[in-house]
């Protein structure tokens, strides 16, 4: 097995993953970043790995329509997390997120692309707080993208714009 500081970076790849013509939730994921390794979660890493999928999505507390154009496309919404040590990678929506290190530096976190266009640059700080992973957008102060446990479930909070509540498919 191979440490998890010795799997080099990953990427979304031009236009995205899978099938451009495809709906983002229906884009077959490329295969697994961390799958060579094993090492364990740093202490104080909650556990998020999993193959997840959207049960419901809300938007100022209120439940989503299907057929609102930003949140709706929520409820199709399915991600694949991989971790080890204090690295996530975070495979969902067309795009390969890999967060080398959640240590709170731009420097480790994230250096890709948005979902929105898979054009626009992106660089995004992560750290583990209190069980939380927090993710900051640099360049867009009061952003924060977080995910959290809740029982088997798994939270997806993105700032102030929705809340998505999933469920573990495999994994």
């Amino acid at each position: 097995m191979v440490s998890v500081r010795e799997i080099p970076r990953s990427s979304t790849p031009p236009g995205g993953y899978g099938d451009p013509s495809s709906a983002r939730h229906e884009r077959q994921m490329p295969a697994p970043v961390l799958n060579s390794c094993d090492d364990a979660l740093d202490e104080g890493v909650p556990d998020l790995r999993g193959l997840w999928r959207a049960v419901e999505v809300r938007v100022g507390g209120d439940l989503a329509a299907r057929s609102d154009d930003q949140a709706g496309r929520m409820w199709d919404h399915v991600e694949r997390i991989e971790q080890a040590g204090s690295r996530v990678v975070i495979t969902g929506g067309g795009v390969v997120h890999d967060f080398f290190s959640c240590d709170g530096t731009e420097e480790n976190g994230l250096h890709d692309v948005m979902a929105s266009d898979f054009l626009t640059p992106l660089v995004v700080s992560a750290a583990y707080e209190s069980g939380v992973l927090v993710l900051r957008p640099v360049g867009l102060p009061g952003i924060e993208v977080k995910r959290w446990r809740e029982g088997d479930e798994l939270i997806f909070e993105y700032s102030l714009f929705f809340t998505v509540r999933l469920q573990r498919v495999q994994g």
